[in-house]
C-alpha cells in the first residue's frame, strides 16, 4: 500500500513539475512587460494600423483584452504584422505569443502545426467579389473566369472544390500578400477576387471606387476564424480561451464599459462570480480576481467590439448574423464562469 501511495505521489509531483515547466508564457510576458501579438499586414476591421501606427480591429481587440486582463493596461501589446504564409512560423518560433489574424480553424492546422485554436472570434465563409460592370449576379455565372487569390490560405482549396462541384472552369492567379491580390484585382488582372466574405467587405474599402464592386451572395465554405497559441502551455491556452469567453459572457449579462463599475457592486450570484467578488476564478487562470472587469472596462464586451470594428457601427457595416449570441439566433456561446 505504501509503495502504491509513493508511486502516485511521485507521479503527481512529476505532473506538477511538467506543468510548471510548460507554464512559462505568462511569466515571459510579465517579465517582458508586453504581449507579442501576431496580426495581419493590414485588413480593415480586423487588424490595420493608421498613419501613426496605432492598430485597430476585431483581432487587435482580442490582443488588447488579453493585455488588459494581465496588466490592467490594453496598450501593453507589440503588434507583429505577419503574412498568410509566415504567420504560423512566427508562432512556432516564439516570435509571437499569440496569433490573432483572421485565421481559419481546420483539422490540419489544429493537428500539424504544434498549435491550438482557442475559440472562434468570427464565424465567416468564403465568397466572391466582382466589378458591377461584369453584370454577374451569382457565383454560378463565373465559368471560365480568372480568379485572384492569396497563397498560404484555405482559399485555393475551397475555390477548387466549388468550381469542380459545379462543373465550371477557372484560372487561378495567386499572389503572396493580401495587398498584392487586391491591387491585381483592381487593375483588371483577374475577373474575380475571392477570400473570406468579411475580407471582401474590408478590402472593398481599399478600392478607389468601392461602389463599383459587388460581393456575390454565395458562401462556399465554413471559415471559423480565431486565435492560436503554441502547444505545451495549458495555462496560456486557458487565458486566451477564457478571455474570449469573458467578452461573450459580458455581452450576455449586459455588462459594458459604461456600467461595469456599478455592476461590480451587485449581489447577483452570477455577476459576483464573473466580476470577481465571489470565488477565485481569476487566480485559477494565473490572473487577478477582477480580470473580467479589466477586460470589459478597457476593451468592451464581444458585442461592443464587433459593432465598432466590423458591425453596423463601422465602415464595413456587416450584420451580426452567425456572430450573434446563442440566445439571439447566433453561434456565440461561452461556458459558464463557475
Amino acid at each position: 500500500m505504501k509503495r502504491v501511495t509513493l508511486v502516485l505521489t511521485l507521479a503527481f509531483a512529476a505532473g506538477l513539475s511538467a506543468q510548471a515547466a510548460n507554464a512559462q508564457t505568462l511569466k515571459t510576458i510579465k517579465d517582458r512587460g508586453s504581449l507579442s501579438c501576431g496580426v495581419s499586414q493590414g485588413l480593415p476591421g480586423f487588424s490595420s494600423p493608421d498613419d501613426k501606427g496605432n492598430w485597430t480591429g476585431l483581432d487587435v481587440d482580442v490582443c488588447r483584452a488579453i493585455a488588459a486582463a494581465i496588466f490592467n493596461d490594453p496598450t501593453k501589446v507589440k503588434y507583429v504584422p505577419t503574412s498568410a504564409k509566415d504567420r504560423f512560423t512566427a508562432l512556432q518560433s516564439g516570435e509571437i505569443d499569440l496569433l490573432s489574424r483572421n485565421t481559419t480553424w481546420t483539422i490540419s492546422r489544429d493537428t500539424s502545426l504544434g498549435a491550438n485554436f482557442t475559440g472562434v472570434t468570427y464565424y465567416d465563409g468564403q465568397g466572391f467579389m466582382v466589378k458591377k460592370s461584369l453584370k454577374v449576379n451569382s457565383a454560378l455565372e463565373l465559368n471560365s473566369a480568372s480568379v485572384c487569390v492569396q497563397t498560404g490560405t484555405t482559399t485555393e482549396q475551397n475555390l477548387a472544390d466549388y468550381f469542380r462541384a459545379n462543373n465550371m472552369k477557372y484560372e487561378v492567379i495567386a499572389f503572396g500578400t493580401n495587398d498584392e491580390t487586391v491591387k491585381a484585382y483592381e487593375s483588371g488582372r483577374c475577373d474575380v477576387f475571392t477570400t473570406d466574405q468579411s475580407g471582401l467587405y474590408a478590402n472593398r474599402l481599399k478600392l478607389a471606387n468601392p461602389a463599383d464592386h459587388v460581393v456575390l451572395p454565395e458562401i462556399i465554405s465554413k471559415e471559423p476564424l480565431g486565435p492560436m497559441v503554441r502547444h505545451g502551455d495549458d495555462q496560456w491556452f486557458d487565458i486566451v480561451k477564457w478571455t474570449l469567453f469573458a467578452m461573450v459572457t459580458a455581452e450576455e449579462l449586459g455588462l459594458n464599459a459604461k456600467n461595469i463599475d456599478e455592476k461590480a457592486k451587485s449581489d447577483n450570484p452570477e455577476l459576483k462570480r464573473v466580476l470577481g467578488t465571489d470565488g477565485n476564478f481569476g487566480e485559477q487562470l494565473g490572473l487577478t480576481k477582477d480580470w473580467v472587469v479589466r477586460i470589459v472596462k478597457h476593451v468592451g464586451n464581444y458585442g461592443e467590439v464587433f459593432d465598432k470594428n466590423v458591425g453596423t457601427g463601422s465602415p464595413l457595416g456587416i450584420a451580426r448574423g452567425l456572430n450573434s449570441l446563442w440566445n439571439k439566433g447566433g453561434l456565440q456561446y461561452a461556458p459558464p464562469i463557475r
